[in-house]
């Protein structure tokens, strides 16, 4: 799984074989330049999702339910999801949270909607927690992240994400509960993986965890094209007699 948040990215993400998209909130780093997910709103996530299905042939395409979306009550986060599914086409949600949401999860799931867990760094608790740090790496956090991804299996979550835990909890995880894990620096024992297209495309720079691998350095890439593209259109070589009509 990779996220992807245009047209354009995910077309070729798709083309390159992915099984899983994410419409991830973390749209609100890459593509808006804020420094947490917590501004996103439903109708940017919307507008994202509509870009991306668009595009897409045959990966799963899941979308991340914004902050304040769901966590209001579960009359309200019912509405927004058939919302976000009507008006988006995407395939299934993502929410982030385990007991403290189980009514939301329970109501969007009897009303139709695939749903995916998401456990351990939840980035929309950012202001809860004070840091990114790996989480539940202390007995009683563990005990409860591992009570919660049985939990929404139990309650019919087709998946949950764990996302910065310890690899041996992750691995607990992934053989007790019934549904597949998809991993974010939760080690190799996860199911499944997923990164944020733009760091492992080497697009960003001054973000480098533990678990993220860069297949390529984009970043450099396109600042060189740009370049040369600015030296052509100045020194007048671009266009030339053969790109002109």
């Amino acid at each position: 799984m990779l996220t992807s948040y245009d047209f354009t990215t995910a077309g070729i993400v798709d083309q390159a074989g992915v099984d899983g998209i994410l419409i991830g909130d973390s749209a609100s780093n890459v593509m808006a330049g804020n420094q947490t997910t917590l501004p996103m709103t439903v109708d940017q996530m919307i507008y994202h999702a509509r870009s991306v299905v668009r595009a897409v042939q045959r990966a799963l395409i899941v979308c991340d339910m914004p902050f304040g979306s769901y966590q209001v009550d579960a009359a309200e986060g019912v509405m927004n999801a058939v919302r976000i599914m009507k008006e988006s086409g995407c395939d299934a949600l993502k929410l982030e949270g385990g007991a403290e949401i189980q009514d939301t999860v329970k109501r969007i799931l009897d009303a139709g909607i695939p749903v995916m867990g998401h456990l351990g760094l939840t980035p929309q608790s950012i202001n809860k927690f004070g840091t990114y740090a790996v989480r539940a790496k202390e007995q009683a956090e563990a005990e409860k992240l591992l009570s919660d991804a049985k939990l929404l299996a139990e309650l019919g979550c087709f998946a949950v994400t764990l996302e910065k835990v310890p690899a041996a909890l992750a691995e607990q995880v992934s053989r007790e509960i019934p549904v597949p894990t998809i991993g974010i620096g939760a080690g190799g024992h996860c199911d499944g993986q997923v990164l944020v297209v733009a760091d492992m495309l080497g697009m960003t720079k001054g973000f480098s965890p533990r678990f993220l691998r860069r297949y390529a350095n984009l970043n450099d890439v396109m600042t060189d094209a740009i370049g040369r593209y600015v030296a052509d259109v100045k020194s007048g070589d671009f266009p030339n007699e053969q790109e002109s009509y």
